[in-house]
């Protein structure tokens, strides 16, 4: 092989390789950032499931309706349906 054709190659195989690197649509850079967005969203969707095993929990725990309307009403801001709310804050 020439000296021509092998620095040829070579600079086709860089240009080859920057391009899957960089500029792909499935680059090792955007195949990174997918990576990492799909723990986070695992780890999210763990701290989610915890959540709502312990809302769970506590639902089982209660053994009146009154106490689940009073969270419900309290700490999620439900409403009966035509009714209408008035939030009061200290100052």
């Amino acid at each position: 092989m020439s000296s021509l054709r092998k620095r040829t190659l070579l600079i086709a195989l860089l240009a080859l390789g920057l391009w899957l690197l960089f500029f792909d649509s499935h680059s090792v850079l955007r195949r990174v950032q997918w990576h990492h967005e799909h723990q986070a969203l695992l780890e999210e969707n763990a701290r989610l499931e915890a959540e709502i095993a312990t809302l769970e929990a506590q639902m089982q725990a209660l053994d009146s309706d009154l106490v689940i309307e009073r969270i419900a009403r309290e700490q999620y801001g439900m409403r009966r349906p035509g009714e209408t709310v008035y939030r009061v804050v200290e100052p």
